[in-house]
């Protein structure tokens, strides 16, 4: 019997081991071991520009001034955002921007308040 964990994904019982990498064969998802040992603590790690962590509900000042993509709006330096929401993938912040509206934000742009 293997000592393979099921893939996150779908659960398949048929991982197998490629490199440094599990693979399924099944939805060909691939991750390492060092994210599945992340993914059992099943908690989302986000730090700020100076090394804090951030929680949701956490207030954030921008550090940067930020051109909004499709908009000729700027997110000015010194915003404060209130209420944050962290979420997975790239913009790891949802946040609502008082005159601007909903946003997604990166954590390296935005210091802990």
């Amino acid at each position: 019997m293997s000592d393979l964990p099921n893939c996150p994904k779908c659960h398949s019982t048929y991982t197998y081991e490629d490199g440094g990498m599990l693979v399924c064969p099944e939805c060909a998802h691939e991750w390492s071991r060092t994210a599945e040992a992340a993914a059992e603590g099943d908690e989302l790690v986000v730090k700020d520009a100076s090394g804090n962590l951030l929680a949701d509900g956490d207030s954030v000042t921008v550090i940067k001034d930020l051109k909004v993509k499709g908009s000729s709006l700027v997110v000015k330096i010194g915003t404060k955002v209130r209420n944050i929401r962290l979420v997975e993938g790239d913009h790891n912040i949802d946040c609502k921007i008082d005159g601007i509206g909903p946003m997604k934000l990166k954590s390296e742009f935005v210091r802990k308040a």
